[in-house]
């Protein structure tokens, strides 16, 4: 076949030839003007080699270290059981939730998840699709799976806040591993709030049991920072977490320094041996450190509160008339103004001041309608009522010495109650309150999710106040919280009027009764920058630096 084509094309070229010479040449055109020598253009220079791009830098990630001061500790690192403020303050920083408070305001924004959840007609479906990529720190995927492993792990193990989930979750489904869905047993319309509380946070289930606490695990989930270092009541060492997806922290390194009590931390202050003075200086510490010039003290909205807790089940206390009859003996305005200088305010409601729905439910202080009270209850100057008082010495810092006196003060003042003052460690503090062991004993409130049920279902609802130690039951509080939960608008006015109602009942009731709201108070070295302080009463370490 290839010799045969070489033939015809020799043959073909012949015949053209033999044409060509035969064909006479054309006539000769009249002579035209010869153009001018077009210039021959400049040679193409030739292009210089292309330079291999350089190699693309990482953005700059961030630097430098801020040291915080605590009087605070760490209880458990665990989100399943811790339950203390400043515990849930670490896991805020090391841990999101599938949603966030935007820093500075009360703003849900999506955190984990990509976008706010999708929710059923009937309102018992919340569903939540995670951002893709999420790894926690041992590598592992922090997807839907995890997401249902954690929740579910808080549920079993029914740890101290576990009842943030089970009072409100039936069941955590996973639609795909990017989707998470949970059922509720009710229609709650602040579950989104409660979504982005702690025992949410997803963990690894390849660094945390599956089937008991771990309670000084540092793994934490997926957060702007990461523990490296821990030495329980010294030092905790946070460094940021380069593999974060939100924006990254202002300061790479954070180191917390816990202080024995509020003297030591001042006087770190002062030294400038710490950048920060957080939770908690004294009032006269605040008072002082405003003049000095090279420290400024920052001042925000705080959501936090103390108040009286009665044990219900105890007698005298199963009497709500003797309860009575304590709130009206408390002097709000004397604590407030001898112990905290006027730094913090008299409340009247368990629901705080600031917060929608509050009224000042509770009567100022009463000593003639309190001794009639105890009067009606079978008590008289010869025949005492004689009462224990509980307070733990250094959990709310070092003027809660000074606050269980004053109110041992008010109480003695009708000369018809007799008050022995008792007193231990927070550890040791829960154990009595769980075992109902306490009679009469002061806590305080830092807020779980920001809306009045939250100030208010823990004490009073029948079931959930004994794990306050408070023990208390009554169906027509039970029937306006379980209406408070079920109402359709967040924000509406027959929600509004279920709390103003409820409010009323608490001041005869008195599951517990209300003394005074705190605001929020730091100092910090002048050159320090970006406090942002909120109702969450967390302090963000990923916006501070200097």
């Amino acid at each position: 076949m290839r010799s045969k084509a070489i033939w015809l094309m020799v043959s073909a070229l012949l015949f053209v030839g033999l044409l060509a010479a035969q064909c006479p040449p054309p006539a000769t055109p009249a002579p035209t003007k010869v153009p001018e020598a077009t210039k021959a253009p400049e040679a193409t220079k030739a292009p210089e080699p292309t330079k291999a791009p350089e190699p693309t830098k990482p953005p700059a990630g961030p630097t430098g270290q801020l040291i915080i001061g605590t009087t605070d500790k760490v209880t458990v690192l665990d989100p399943a059981d811790s339950y203390d403020f400043h515990t849930w303050e670490v896991h805020h920083n090391t841990g999101d939730t599938l949603l966030v408070y935007k820093a500075g305001t009360t703003d849900l924004i999506p955190g984990l998840a990509e976008a706010m959840p999708t929710i059923s007609a009937d309102g018992l479906e919340y569903t939540f699709k995670l951002r893709p990529g999420l790894k926690f720190l041992d590598g592992t995927p922090c997807d839907a799976n995890a997401v249902k492993w954690s929740v579910d792990r808080v549920m079993k193990l029914e740890g101290d806040p576990n009842w943030l989930v089970t009072s409100f979750v039936k069941e955590v489904v996973v639609v795909d591993p990017l989707t998470v869905k949970f059922v509720l047993l009710d229609k709650v319309p602040y579950f989104p709030l409660l979504v982005a509380t702690q025992p949410y946070t997803p963990i690894s289930a390849k660094s945390y049991s599956a089937d008991k606490f771990d309670p000084d695990n540092t793994s934490g989930g997926v957060g702007p920072y990461k523990i490296t270092k821990w030495s329980r009541d010294v030092e905790m060492v946070l460094e940021y977490n380069p593999a974060y997806y939100g924006t990254p922290p202002k300061t790479a390194k954070i180191i917390i320094k816990y202080f024995k009590d509020a003297t030591t931390m001042r006087l770190a202050v002062e030294k400038g041996e710490i950048d920060i003075a957080w939770k908690t200086l004294l009032p006269t510490d605040y008072v002082d450190l405003k003049k000095n010039d090279k420290l400024s003290v920052i001042e925000g909205p705080g959501a936090y509160i103390r108040y009286l807790c009665f044990n219900c089940k105890t007698a005298p206390f199963d009497n709500p008339k003797v309860r009575q009859a304590i709130s009206l003996c408390v002097d709000r305005d004397n604590i407030c103004t001898k112990v905290f200088l006027g730094t913090h305010t008299p409340l009247y409601s368990m629901v705080p001041m600031g917060m929608w729905s509050h009224t000042d439910s509770f009567p100022k202080r009463d000593l003639a309608k309190a001794k009639q009270l105890l009067t009606e209850a079978g008590y008289s100057e010869s025949k005492k009522l004689v009462m224990d008082l509980w307070w733990t010495p250094t959990h709310y810092g070092d003027t809660e010495a000074d606050v269980a006196a004053l109110l041992k003060s008010a109480l003695e003042e009708t000369g018809m109650i007799q008050v022995t003052l008792q007193n231990t460690e927070w550890a040791t503090y829960k154990e009595y309150m769980k075992a109902g062991s306490m009679p009469v004993f002061l806590l305080g409130w830092y807020p779980d999710y920001l809306d009045p049920d939250n100030y208010t279902s823990p004490f009073a609802e029948s079931g959930a106040s004994d794990d306050m130690g408070i023990f208390y039951s009554n169906k027509a509080m039970d029937d306006l919280l379980v209406k408070g939960r079920s109402e359709a608008e967040l924000r509406g006015a027959a929600r509004k009027k279920v709390y103003e109602d409820l409010q009323t009942l608490w001041t005869t009731e008195v599951p517990t009764c209300p003394l005074f709201q705190g605001a929020l108070l730091v100092v910090t070295q002048k050159g320090v920058s970006g406090v942002m302080l909120d109702p969450s009463m967390f302090l963000h370490y990923y916006t501070l630096y200097k």
